[in-house]
């Protein structure tokens, strides 16, 4: 059995440790609310931006072609994935589950495929796998704007036109709720428009024109696309590592009372057989 002195400092050590995860675990959960709360208010925005773009392309004539390069279609000879992941660890099984969905989904391919990565954890990946890695951005914060990740947008949207890459992929992680985070992977362009409901019927009148004012919007729609995946995926980071915080100082707290029943039984041993060596010595005296 470990000695008294020993058992101290490990108790010590476990304390030190719930201390500075159940810290982690405020920091997550105070950053958790507010990356959810920008993830939440994202969403009704992309959707509006969606059925503009329907209502849009559906002022298309049907004798014309493709309206923007980022609508046309070409047979597919090289792919490009846009992989976000987080710059650190400690948020459970967030960044190995959306880097095992991406060498999956790379790996069913029949094409060769260049990599975009967001994040430390995803480039490290890459490297690690022998994948192709196009570019990487790290060190984007906790709270990125459209301007930041514009560079990320312009080079997925350079290399699609200029015909580098065929079909450019969205990976990241979803947020569904504190507990759930899901790995996705869509497709990002060529774009489609989703289809065109018939509803309401109100009529608009776009100026310059509806095809001038779509080829304007694409490359913003592109741009909100990166940004709000971006946003799930950094809601997604806090909430599992608010959740991997928590697990820790619960599971340091029930090892540091281990840790004293242990202490307590030893110190009770070492007590009693200072007792008995009292009394033997005693007793050897009267004798």
């Amino acid at each position: 059995m470990p000695t008294l002195r020993v058992i101290r400092r490990r108790i010590r050590s476990v304390q030190s440790t719930a201390k500075i995860t159940r810290a982690m675990e405020m920091i997550a959960t105070s950053k958790m609310r507010r990356t959810q709360l920008r993830a939440l208010a994202a969403r009704p925005y992309a959707q509006k931006m969606r059925e503009v773009l329907a209502h849009l392309a559906a002022q298309r004539p049907p004798e014309e072609g493709a309206l923007h390069p980022l609508l046309e279609r070409r047979p597919v000879k090289r792919i490009g994935i846009l992989h976000i992941t987080a710059d650190r660890g400690l948020c459970g099984g967030l960044n190995s589950n959306m880097n095992r969905m991406t060498l999956n989904f790379i790996t069913g391919q029949q094409t060769p495929a260049s990599v975009v990565a967001v994040g430390r954890k995803g480039r490290d990946f890459i490297h690690r796998s022998g994948q192709h890695l196009l570019a990487e951005f790290t060190n984007l914060g906790d709270r990125p704007s459209v301007a930041d990740l514009g560079p990320i947008s312009r080079l997925l949207i350079d290399d699609y036109t200029s015909g580098q890459v065929d079909e450019v992929y969205l990976a990241y992680t979803r947020f569904v709720s504190t507990m759930t985070q899901r790995p996705t992977v869509e497709k990002l362009l060529p774009l489609e428009p989703p289809p065109h409901t018939h509803r309401r019927e109100i009529e608009y009148i776009y100026e310059p024109g509806p095809l001038d004012v779509l080829a304007h919007l694409l490359p913003r729609y592109v741009e909100m696309l990166v940004y709000h995946a971006m946003l799930e995926a950094i809601a997604s980071e806090q909430s599992a590592r608010m959740v991997a915080m928590r697990s820790a100082t619960d599971n340091a707290n029930d090892m540091i009372q281990e840790l004293t029943l242990v202490y307590n039984k030893a110190r009770q041993e070492a007590i009693t057989k200072e007792l008995l060596d009292i009394a033997g010595g005693a007793a050897a005296l009267a004798q």
